[in-house]
């Protein structure tokens, strides 16, 4: 894509991903552009250039204006870091009416009202793995003992899909969200496996209804048709699957290291009381997503940040960014438990909000304060240099193990 650049803004698109530091440090370049370029020309590794935004105000209208599609990335030689198109078909793919179609489906499951229900069992779940924390014996892993099974096994009792087929939705994870260089052909073989898996669960619970989500989806597909598609129900099985449990053992897991490193764990041990402001300090500051969001495709010409993204063109709402927005919070680069106003965009904005954000906050907030609770002199086991990282190119960031260790 090509076009003929705005007054003030530079000719030479920047290369885009920027260079990683640390897996959970906010590339500096974000804060240049905030102040100087918010709405930048980029030019990714595959798909050509498209703009980025860095600014939150910018971020916002990008994800809320209906004239920035997400439909029209789909199989679109769009910017973009992985070779693999956007195959669609899924939720987050859709523009309204039809993302609302599809997502009315959800909201009931994921409201406060119902994940206040499933609260009692995710604080089960959450004494059984802190037991088996404490019965291996320090140090352990907390990814494997703890922030990975207690969202899969939520989500998985959730949808009527036993835990035991985890590793099903796990390779699809590890594939879709790994970042660059993941051919296009392992993205096809592990989204054809576990949609064949989800299509026999469909089979399952459409012979033999139960009280899980799996089932009222196959109600709403069978009792009208034009609710959703067999093949939107599968997808979307699909979709809340994965998405159900690797954003959630990520966030649990880079909270942990963030306040062992920032020495801020005994400080909220000691002071329970601040949990809740806490929580929200970590959704913002810490960047779950990697640098690369999913793009929009102007479907008219739309004036943005000063420049004109011309129609066609695809920008970036960069979420890394928009949390550490100078204009929105104080001190942005502080990590503050106890700040008060907190308007992140950690879980969206507009008609793509996460759906699962409650479900999230509360796995988040009763795994924290059992691990608080039970091992208030929690360190790491290895030196932060020596944690284990995905590829600096995921999609989801967070450490592949974090030992840690705690006096007996």
């Amino acid at each position: 894509m090509t076009t003929t650049p705005e007054r003030g803004t530079p000719e030479q698109p920047l290369p885009y991903p920027f260079p990683d530091g640390h897996r959970l440090d906010v590339p500096p370049e974000f804060a240049e552009l905030r102040a100087t370029c918010p709405v930048r020309r980029v030019e990714l590794p595959y798909g050509g250039e498209g703009w980025l935004a860095t600014r939150q105000a910018e971020i916002k209208t990008v994800l809320g204006d209906p004239r920035f599609s997400r439909a029209a990335t789909v199989q679109a030689d769009v910017p973009r870091t992985q070779e693999w198109l956007n195959p669609g078909g899924d939720i987050l793919s859709l523009d309204p009416p039809e993302h609302a179609r599809m997502r009315r489906l959800i909201s009931g499951a994921f409201s406060r009202r119902n994940v206040e229900a499933w609260r009692p069992r995710i604080e089960e779940l959450v004494g059984e793995l802190v037991a088996g924390m404490r019965a291996a014996g320090s140090p352990v892993d907390l990814v494997d003992a703890f922030s990975m099974p207690l969202p899969i096994t939520v989500i998985c009792e959730m949808l009527g899909v036993p835990a035991a087929d985890q590793h099903f939705f796990q390779r699809f994870s590890e594939v879709v969200f790994s970042g660059e260089g993941v051919p296009a052909e392992d993205v096809e073989a592990a989204s054809g496996a576990l949609t064949s898996y989800l299509a026999e669960h469909v089979a399952r619970h459409r012979a033999e209804p139960r009280d899980d989500l799996l089932s009222a989806l196959i109600a709403a597909r069978d009792e009208d048709e034009g609710r959703l598609s067999e093949e939107e129900l599968v997808t979307l099985g699909v979709t809340i699957l994965a998405a159900g449990h690797e954003t959630t053992a990520n966030a649990i897991a880079n909270s942990v290291l963030t306040l062992l490193v920032d020495g801020l764990w005994a400080e909220l041990a000691r002071h329970p009381e601040r949990l809740d402001t806490a929580v929200e300090e970590l959704l913002r500051f810490i960047p779950l997503g990697g640098q690369e969001s999913l793009p929009r495709v102007a479907s008219e010409d739309v004036k943005l940040g000063g420049v004109v993204v011309r129609e066609g063109e695809a920008v970036f709402p960069a979420m890394v960014s928009a949390n550490f927005d100078e204009e929105v919070f104080a001190d942005p680069q502080v990590l503050d438990l106890r700040r008060s106003h907190n308007p992140h965009l950690a879980f969206g904005f507009g008609p793509h909000f996460c759906p699962g954000a409650p479900l999230a906050r509360t796995e988040i907030r009763v795994a924290l304060a059992a691990l608080l609770r039970e091992f208030p002199d929690l360190r790491l086991a290895v030196p932060r240099t020596e944690v284990s990282w995905r590829e600096r190119t995921a999609l989801i960031r967070g450490p592949r193990h974090l030992p840690v260790a705690w006096h007996p």
